[in-house]
């Protein structure tokens, strides 16, 4: 039973992201009071498996106390500076030494942010910046996918051609335009294969830049694997073929590793998984495992001689955050990426990812399932009412939403996106058993929802 002071406290109170607020009320909140491992527990001390790892982001899990000590060192000895006006403090600077040490490209400088939303914000006003240094102020145009997701604020809620996104909220705003989502399963013609779907979809961008006018595209921005959109996995070539018309007409490409970053992809970077070469990267969420509010946006020697050159004729660069590399969230993250190569997490991924891949693929053959996807410890299974034909749920049915709240029901937490897509994004730290026990529940969830829809 849940606490009714919490839940009406919250229903008086809280307005939440992402939730049907009419309905709000009546269903109320589900109250998290504490986490350990894998597992977060609610007020009455039901277990749950956080089989999204929270939003994508809880990659250590939940308890991690070196975390919590790193970040009573760093409020005890320097609670607030900031990099405004030639500051900078210790934790920022380690920090954007170890990331330029990682990153999977060479790139030049770091710029901090608090959220995934925030990095490719400032990605987008660097391309305009940019371009204007250069001397090109057409060249102003943003194109990212069909079902990408790079972010809430006005600018990346445009670049996020998710409906309910932008339905309503005037957007997107002019200039920002979409290019065709990379879904095989979804989007590929009859006997076209993978690698020619991935042709024919560099070939559209190719023409879609040519009319647009190439003097007036900035950035190309790309997620290595879409998250919110559906978990969706680039078909083969689809990258190496994208990144040779960006080049071809002079157009940025910032690769969105928000979600894909620090492993999630079985590699340290969804760069690496996919050969991307950006000219800017976005990171979030597991920078700092998500225990505190960090993000970062590396970029090249090229767009840093730019911004140079426009700040010294403008005489300041005008943008920053007053928390850009909070010294707390940067101790909390350079303790995340140490605990990340102490514990070797990169080689757990690749030891346990395969089991969820495995075991996802199990799910193939059930009557309610049509495809299943993932890379890593990241993956989804997408349901359809007709195998053969590939058709949709009806959405008002939502019967995405009804298996995920089966699912926690039994004790797993998911997500339904678009599509009746259910993702699985557990936090990296899962064990081979724990992974088994999650799949399993979702196994009765799904069977519990079928069985109900033949009634």
């Amino acid at each position: 039973m849940r606490s009714n002071s919490l839940r009406d406290a919250d229903i008086a109170s809280v307005l939440h992201p992402y939730t049907n607020l009419k309905l709000h009320p009546e269903k109320g909140p589900l109250v998290i009071v504490r986490g350990e491992g894998v597992r977060v527990f609610d007020e009455s001390g039901q277990a749950y498996i956080e089989g999204m790892a929270g939003l994508w982001c809880a990659s250590l899990g939940f308890g991690e106390t070196r975390l919590a000590e790193a970040a009573k060192r760093q409020m005890e000895r320097l609670p607030f500076a900031h990099l405004f006006n030639h500051k900078s403090h210790g934790p920022g600077i380690e920090l954007a030494e170890k990331l330029l040490a990682l990153a999977p490209v060479p790139m030049s400088k770091v710029f901090f942010a608090n959220s995934g939303s925030e990095a490719n914000d400032t990605a987008i006003k660097l391309a305009w910046y940019v371009n204007n240094a250069l001397g090109r102020p057409q060249k102003k145009k943003i194109i990212s996918r069909t079902k990408g997701y790079h972010g809430v604020t006005i600018a990346t809620a445009s670049l996020t051609h998710l409906p309910n996104n932008q339905r309503d909220f005037d957007l997107p705003l002019p200039g920002f335009l979409a290019a065709a989502c990379p879904h095989h399963y979804r989007f590929g013609r009859p006997g076209e294969s993978e690698e020619d779907f991935a042709t024919r979809l560099a070939e559209e961008l190719d023409r879609q830049i040519e009319a647009e006018g190439p003097e007036t595209v900035a950035a190309f921005i790309a997620e290595p694997v879409m998250g919110a959109g559906g978990v969706i996995v680039p078909p083969a070539g689809y990258f190496e073929k994208i990144q040779a018309v960006l080049k071809k007409h002079d157009v940025l490409f910032i690769a969105d590793e928000i979600i894909c970053g620090f492993f999630r992809t079985g590699n340290r970077f969804g760069s690496q998984t996919f050969q991307l070469v950006p000219d800017m990267m976005t990171l979030a969420k597991a920078l700092s495992s998500g225990y505190a509010p960090i993000s970062a946006l590396l970029i090249n020697e090229r767009i840093f001689q730019a911004l140079v050159a426009q700040s010294a004729k403008i005489g300041t660069f005008g943008h920053g955050f007053t928390y850009s590399a909070h010294p707390l969230s940067a101790a909390i993250a350079l303790e995340t990426l140490a605990i990340y190569e102490e514990r070797d997490l990169l080689g757990h991924v690749r030891q346990v990812g395969p089991v969820l891949q495995a075991g996802l693929r199990r799910f193939a053959n059930h009557p309610m399932v049509g495809e299943v996807r993932g890379i890593g410890l990241i993956g989804a299974i997408e349901l359809v009412a007709d195998k053969t034909s590939r058709a949709n749920f009806d959405p008002k049915l939502g019967v995405g939403a009804q298996v995920v709240a089966a699912a926690e029901r039994h004790g797993v937490i998911l997500r339904a996106m678009a599509g009746d897509a259910i993702a699985f994004s557990p936090p990296l730290v899962i064990s081979k058993g724990e992974i088994e026990e999650m799949l399993e529940r979702f196994g009765r969830a799904l069977d519990q929802v079928a069985q109900a829809m033949t009634v």
